[in-house]
């Protein structure tokens, strides 16, 4: 599977743009703010149907205009796969799979794989947790359609119970049964998300170890660890013996939703023990676990999209991961760097086809 072709209008910073691509190595160089980072979420757009920055969709809606439209044409399975993704101002999103309208945007989710990397993966180590379970809902959502059914399903009860839970500080009057019927939902999503959650934390873990060793020449060792409430305690009992409390709280303080992934290198949090160095690869090294796990679940390489993933990594590890991205392994990649000089210069001792585009002069050069 790959993209043969990218147009794009009035999607932020661009007016027009159309760019036919290598089915290899798609080199994006330039300076900071000239769009490379925007071409790579374009391509997440129509595999995800929104933004890997986390905008609204109206955010992304170039200044003075009032729509956007992107436009791929994909290769999948010897099949041509014409994607629209259309916004207008005020109105909903159009999302059109060969010119055939999705009525749910889930539908879409897995059809076209995209592994990404940006310098937003520190947020992966230094944020919250429900950063952490968004990286594992994306992975595993890609591969699984009931995965993704539950998960919406999840935090639609949790979020009535949630409201049932505030009614205690207002006059309304809080039925305990009602709650229970919450509770019941909750269990019987839960209870899926997690087994699914451990199955792939399993799964991924001596990947992404591998993958690590490899970039840092074996010198540390690191370690994934998932952490669940439910390890312990089925999630129905708990909600019922947590409940005088959940009412104290306002809301529910038991469940999946409070899961996370423990990040640890030499035995040690690698938030406070880390290099930037060593935070940098820890970050690559999940996103190209998530690339072979992907891959080892489709049957077929996801398109790889790393933006500006050579800062804060000195040259030896710069040329290991360009080696391993250049691997028969590796289906499509996208790559943007702010170096004029660093890519073309590793690439041309390469034996693989490339396609390097300088935004700042629209110069193009391939193999």
């Amino acid at each position: 599977m790959y993209l043969k072709n990218l147009s794009l209008i009035n999607f932020k910073n661009f007016e027009s743009f159309d760019f036919q691509a290598c089915a290899k190595i798609n080199c994006l160089i330039g300076d900071n703010g000239i769009g490379k980072t925007n071409l790579l979420d374009s391509i997440h757009y129509l595999s995800f149907c929104k933004s890997f920055l986390n905008l609204s969709d109206r955010q992304n809606i170039k200044t003075g205009e009032d729509f956007f439209v992107i436009k791929g044409e994909f290769m999948l399975n010897d099949n041509v796969e014409n994607i629209y993704c259309g916004v207008q101002k005020d109105k909903r999103k159009s999302f059109r799979r060969n010119a055939v309208e999705y009525q749910k945007l889930s539908e879409h989710i897995g059809l076209l794989p995209v592994v990404y990397s940006t310098p937003y993966d520190s947020d992966l180590i230094h944020l919250g947790s429900d950063i952490r379970r968004k990286f594992a809902d994306a992975i595993i959502s890609q591969f699984d359609k009931s995965y993704l059914h539950n998960l919406i399903n999840y935090n639609k009860a949790l979020e009535q119970r949630n409201i049932l839970l505030k009614n205690k500080f207002s006059s309304k009057r809080i039925d305990p049964e009602e709650i229970e019927i919450w509770d019941f939902k909750l269990s019987e999503n839960a209870e899926k998300i997690y087994e699914l959650r451990k199955n792939f934390a399993e799964e991924l873990i001596p990947i992404f170890q591998k993958y690590y060793r490899l970039i840092s020449d074996n010198k540390e060792k690191v370690e994934l660890i998932y952490s669940s409430q439910l390890h312990k305690n089925n999630l129905y009992d708990s909600l019922r013996k947590n409940l005088e409390r959940d009412l104290f709280l306002g809301y529910t303080s038991y469940g999946t939703h409070r899961d996370d992934f423990d990040f640890l290198i030499e035995n040690q949090a690698i938030k406070k023990y880390g290099s930037q160095g060593q935070q940098k690869t820890f970050v690559i090294s999940l996103k190209f676990a998530w690339f072979e796990y992907i891959k080892s679940k489709l049957n077929m390489p996801a398109i790889l999209l790393l933006d500006d993933i050579f800062d804060k990594l000195d040259k030896k590890r710069v040329k290991v991961i360009t080696q391993l991205v250049a691997e028969n392994g590796f289906g499509q990649i996208f790559i943007t760097d702010t170096s004029y000089s660093r890519m073309p210069d590793i690439l041309k001792d390469l034996n693989i086809n490339y396609k390097i585009l300088n935004l700042s002069t629209n110069e193009i050069i391939t193999n």
